[in-house]
């Protein structure tokens, strides 16, 4: 029935004045508990001072915190951008605070233990409130309570994709309701038993009959003009109407949305190396690049000198590959084949028929000729987890063979990588591997690369794949 379970919704608009009202109570009852723990309370009654940083803190809090958005609506969202805000909106209230208490040459005035656990005391206290009220809300949610009923306009390949993914999280809260279409055989048909129907030009009554608080406009790309004219339908309704952009029907990467002038822009494909990000695996690399040369250093002397005494010629083989954003680098690799073995000219693959010294074939097939990549991670050439890199002739001829080739030059190459893991080394299938690289760079994250450490590390170095 509409509207069932929906006796929260009167109250939804008191539910930021309570939200607010309970973050100003922790910061009160966390200020009381660092003083317990730092003072008896019989010292409060000749060091009445310590009202001063709450007096302060809570108007700070009440200004502050509403203007970080900390109590909007947070339903299908990630937790881990709104506990951002929420220590940024107390950093900022601590920070006006002590501000005002040195102005006032009270700095001296107060424990700095005391004010260093009320401010941790705080901000954990704020954290755990967040998550209690969230997982709150959704179980209501997930019951059926304080649902939001969707009326979604495209019941093509989109408007099932959104149906499909908020039938599998009903903890949202958000439910379709209807379909609407312009296309007339789909009249009265359904889609995981909900309606269809392609009276798309009566959508005003449908809202009504479906008692539909959003409606959602699922079209083409090309559909621009058709959602001018639901637009003019819509034009004295009062429900929230929103955009779902069809980019389901391209390959991207690390989509998302950002701002421009006040312009929103929708990231189709973009690389994870961008701002904190970049520094994270810029820190990640020189850090274990320098430990392992380090530990590597007496096995690599002792290459050196093997390669010397085995054959003539240099001990590097130097060749150029394509690393991030298709710039050209000379990479580093121990020698393992005989000096002038590919003037001749080179071919993909079949690494297995290429000569090798009477060392060589053991470097290869412990992988020890990469060793020297290391230096070029430290150089910041390379990475030690990405994809790895190929020649620059071998990438003219895969980027028009293979698609989406080149997007795995939006991170730099690595010594390492998610396909490498997998077993996809060596002559193995190229498509399969660049799908592997592709996922590694959409799914990148810190814990992810020292996920593939460790298993290039338990798994080792030999490979049956490598040459």
């Amino acid at each position: 029935m509409p509207g069932q379970r929906s006796w929260i919704r009167p109250y939804e608009r008191q539910l930021p004045y309570l939200q607010l009202a309970l973050d100003l109570l922790l910061i009160v009852i966390n200020a009381v508990i660092a003083f317990r723990l730092r003072f008896e309370f019989s010292y409060f009654q000749d060091n009445a001072r310590y009202l001063l940083p709450l007096l302060l803190a809570l108007p700070a809090a009440a200004i502050y915190f509403p203007l970080f958005n900390l109590y909007d609506s947070w339903r299908g969202r990630s937790m881990i951008p709104l506990m951002l805000r929420v220590a940024a909106a107390w950093g900022l209230t601590i920070a006006t605070t002590v501000t005002i208490i040195f102005a006032l040459h009270y700095g001296s005035a107060f424990s700095r233990l005391w004010f260093t656990t009320w401010a941790i005391g705080t901000l954990y206290s704020f954290g755990l409130l967040r998550l209690l009220w969230v997982a709150g809300l959704q179980l209501m949610r997930h019951k059926g309570w304080n649902e939001r009923r969707l009326l979604i306009v495209g019941a093509g390949d989109l408007g099932q994709v959104l149906a499909d993914r908020l039938a599998n999280a009903r903890w949202t809260g958000l439910r379709v309701v209807g379909f609407l279409d312009d296309n007339p055989e789909l009249e009265g048909q359904n889609y995981r038993g909900i309606p269809i129907t392609a009276n798309v030009d009566q959508i005003e009554d449908w809202i009504g009959r479906f008692d539909a608080h959003e409606v959602w406009l699922a079209l083409p790309l090309r559909a621009q003009e058709r959602v001018q004219e639901i637009l003019h339908l819509l034009r004295h309704s009062t429900v929230t109407i929103r955009l779902i952009p069809d980019v389901f029907s391209f390959r991207l990467i690390n989509h998302g949305f950002t701002e421009v002038l006040g312009v929103p822009l929708i990231d189709l494909n973009a690389t994870p190396m961008m701002g904190s990000n970049r520094f994270i695996k810029a820190i990640e690399d020189k850090v274990l690049a320098g430990i392992i040369l380090l530990l590597a250093s007496p096995v690599m002397i002792a290459i050196a000198i093997a390669i010397k005494l085995t054959s003539p010629g240099p001990i590097f083989y130097r060749q150029e590959r394509i690393g991030w954003n298709g710039q050209p680098f000379m990479m580093l690799k121990f020698r393992s084949m005989p000096v002038n073995s590919e003037a001749g000219g080179v071919q993909w693959g079949k690494a297995y028929a290429k000569p090798t010294t009477p060392l060589g074939s053991f470097l290869r097939r412990t992988s020890l000729d990469e060793l020297p990549q290391f230096l070029n991670v430290l150089r910041g050439e390379m990475s030690i987890v990405g994809p790895r890199p190929e020649r620059s002739l071998f990438v003219e001829q895969f980027k028009d063979e293979i698609p989406d080739y080149m997007k795995k030059h939006m991170v730099k190459a690595g010594i390492t990588g998610w396909a490498q893991v997998n077993g996809l080394r060596g002559d193995t299938d190229l498509r399969k591997r660049i799908e592997y690289d592709l996922y590694y760079i959409e799914n990148w994250s810190l814990a992810f690369d020292l996920k593939i450490i460790g298993m290039t590390l338990l798994k080792g170095f030999v490979s049956r794949n490598a040459y």
